[in-house]
């Protein structure tokens, strides 16, 4: 499996902007994605040395519509920690602080 199939999208919040401070960062990962696959994929992908990944599985919640109801997906979150002489990940890009 290729590393980009394990890896959906990092999860951008309040929170997970402020964990990047700390070297720690947050993405979506497949619903079958194991530690050690999340692992060589971050560090496959971003050329980073992963210090330990913590997975958490999110369910789906109830949402409704008028009078229909239905549930959103679920998911897998992934909580990177990379080791501090690690390169930082770039997950904004910084094109428009270069056309300035």
């Amino acid at each position: 499996m290729d590393a980009r199939d394990i890896i959906l999208r990092p999860v951008v919040t309040e929170q997970s902007t402020n964990l990047m401070d700390n070297k720690k960062y947050t993405f979506d990962v497949l619903l079958t994605a194991t530690k050690t696959e999340v692992r060589a994929a971050i560090e496959e992908i971003f050329d980073v040395k992963v210090k330990h990944v913590n997975i958490m599985n999110v369910r789906g919640k109830d949402k409704r519509v008028g009078r229909y109801t239905g549930k959103t997906a679920r998911r897998r979150k992934a909580i990177v920690s990379l080791t501090k002489d690690s390169n930082d990940i770039k997950i904004f890009s910084n094109e428009d602080s270069d056309k300035k």
